[in-house]
């Protein structure tokens, strides 16, 4: 962004209540992955020079998922405004060094997308571009989103919270996604003098718009798709947003070159790798730390999880390859076979009925059915 540096403020003191959760909200995990891990892959496009994330008092697990990013503690839950303000301190010496901009997002928006967010700092960046941007989407049933008021030249007027809302502004169809960006200074110079006079009580960041419209320093608006900034505030939440990471997922091993038989019912993990290829038959599990090779073969309802598997492989159906599992080239591990930490060497098989843990089997072995190693004398793990 120019010579400008940037800071990102994520927040994420939401402790969720209607998850029915003792896991912070946005530790629940969307394709293997918590969802505040989403939301800091999304910024680091963007090269920020700092990333704060929010968290309440007692949030030590947030904080340490959050790392090496920076913590800022929110003491009250006071609204989203007092959120960001809490940051403040974190940001102070990035703030004494000279112009840099602000960039303020949710941690349980997972699907939100770097290309999204470039374009936001893009229309920051630009010539003669509006000291402050929002994000905004239009969904297919605008519900209790909060409405966004344009002016007659098409930049921000203000946005107003459903709850506030009148029954004009209910029927406007454009909502606010909570995510802003603007110069940094005169994004805290405004959250100072913004009061909690609303049907909630709270400071809300979205008052900013108004107050620096009132100065004549309106603001600009980037649109986006809607499910991009689908929030997490339940199970049923969790559950959509899981559906179509799934699908984009699915999307993105398709066009890299791996045959789907059928997709809907294969689950992925956010950092599952598949080579050119490679065939998935139905019903088939990835959990995280999964690597495959080229020309694989994964038969149905396999699953697999911290496991390599070498090119030219073809496995199950019914096998499961548990952390560790590393399998040769060319090897073979058919139904009902179960392999954790453990080596299969180059064109070896384990066809049925096994049980393969903490061993290394060499090239070209052949492991008849009903064949177990592992770690264990009867009395004691060694």
């Amino acid at each position: 962004m120019s010579d400008r540096k940037l800071a990102v403020v994520v927040l994420a003191a939401g402790k969720g209540s209607r998850m029915k959760s003792d896991l912070p909200k946005v530790l629940h995990p969307v394709a293997g992955r918590p969802m505040l891990s989403h939301v800091l892959s999304a910024v680091d496009p963007l090269a920020p020079a700092l990333t704060a994330v929010v968290v309440a008092p007692g949030m030590e697990a947030v904080a340490a998922a959050a790392a090496p990013s920076r913590c800022a503690v929110q003491s009250e839950a006071l609204g989203t405004g007092h959120a960001v303000a809490a940051a403040r301190e974190t940001l102070q010496a990035l703030l004494q060094k000279g112009k840099s901009d602000l960039l303020v997002l949710f941690g349980d928006c997972p699907l939100l997308t770097g290309d999204t967010l470039q374009r936001l700092a893009a229309a920051r960046a630009a010539p003669g571009a509006p000291e402050i941007v929002g994000l905004a989407f239009r969904p297919a049933d605008p519900a209790a989103y909060g409405r966004v008021i344009l002016d007659e030249a098409g930049r921000i007027e203000k946005i107003v919270e459903f709850a506030d809302a009148d029954s004009a502004q209910r029927q406007i169809d454009l909502c606010n996604a909570g995510v802003v960006i603007g110069d940094a200074q005169g994004l805290f110079d405004l959250i100072d003098r913004i009061g909690s006079h609303n049907a909630q009580g709270e400071y809300y960041l979205t008052d900013v718009f108004e107050l620096a419209h009132r100065e004549g320093r309106p603001a600009g608006v980037v649109e986006c798709p809607a499910e991009e900034v689908l929030g997490v505030n339940s199970r049923a939440d969790l559950a959509l947003v899981e559906s179509v990471m799934q699908q984009r997922l699915r999307a993105r091993a398709m066009a890299a070159g791996a045959t789907l038989i059928d997709p809907q019912s294969v689950w992925f993990s956010a950092d599952t790798e598949l080579g050119r290829d490679v065939t998935v038959q139905p019903s088939v599990f990835f959990g995280p730390g999964v690597t495959v090779g080229d020309r694989v073969e994964i038969r149905s309802f396999c699953h697999l999880e911290g496991a390599k598997v070498g090119d030219d492989v073809v496995l199950g159906p019914f096998a499961r390859l548990r952390p560790g599992a590393d399998i040769g080239p060319a090897a073979r591990v058919g139904n009902f076979v179960e392999i954790k930490n453990a080596e299969l060497g180059e064109g070896a098989k384990a066809n049925h009925l096994t049980y393969l843990g903490d061993a290394s089997v060499g090239a070209g072995a052949n492991v008849g059915a009903g064949t177990i190693t592992c770690n264990y004398d009867g009395y004691l793990k060694h």
